[in-house]
Formats: structure tokens, sequence, C-alpha cells
């Protein structure tokens, strides 16, 4: 009988959580139920300036956005029962605040919840 060893224990004590969010062609498990069609958005951290796209305050907002857009799915799951969440499609707008001067991104990510 194998012994466990302990880079073993380290391995699986590192394993990571469950997955519950799933990125376009990623699927979720077979035995998942779809519940319904759901939308979910989010904006980044405003910044000074003007966003380029794909410039380097784009690429900071847009990082700042998906995580914020990411934790906002993981609660929506939780809020509406779900176990799962399959992101179908992404959009992605520049917004400005000429007042300010300040600038950001805003996500709406598109999604299907399972249970």
């Amino acid at each position: 009988m194998p012994t466990v060893t302990s880079l073993d224990q380290a391995a699986v004590n590192a394993a990571p959580a469950a997955q519950t969010i799933f990125w376009y062609r990623d699927l979720p498990p077979l035995n998942a139920e779809v519940v319904q069609e759901h939308t979910v958005d989010a904006c980044s951290a405003r910044v000074s300036g003007a966003i380029a796209y794909r410039g380097e305050l784009w690429t900071t907002c847009y990082a700042d956005a998906m995580s914020q857009v990411t934790r906002r799915l993981k609660q929506e799951i939780t809020r509406l029962g779900g176990r799962y969440a399959r992101v179908l499609s992404e959009s992605v707008d520049s917004r400005h605040n000429a007042a300010t001067g300040e600038a950001w991104l805003h996500i709406v990510l598109t999604y299907m919840l399972y249970k």
C-alpha cells in the first residue's frame, strides 16, 4: 500500500477549488442543468486621461474590470441558487467624464446559469 508523503499532501491542499465559472468554449459538467441566461456588469476603477484601445491604461482598467465582473458573477451564481455559470459573450466599452477628466471601462457579460 503506497504511503502519502508530505509533498502529496501539499499537492492536495494546494488543489484549486471546484470550478464554477466556465469561459466561452469551456463547458460545465455534463450533469449540470440549464437554468436561464443572465447578464452581469461591472466597471473598472477610474483613471485620469483617455483610454486608448489596448494601451497601458486599457490593460490596467481591463484587468480591474474583469476582476470586478468575475467577483460579481460568483455572487450572482450564489444569489440565484446556481452552481455554475458559462460565459457566452463579453462587451467592453470605454467611458469618459469630460468634467473630471476621468476614464474607465465598463464590461457586460452574458452567461448561462446552471444547477
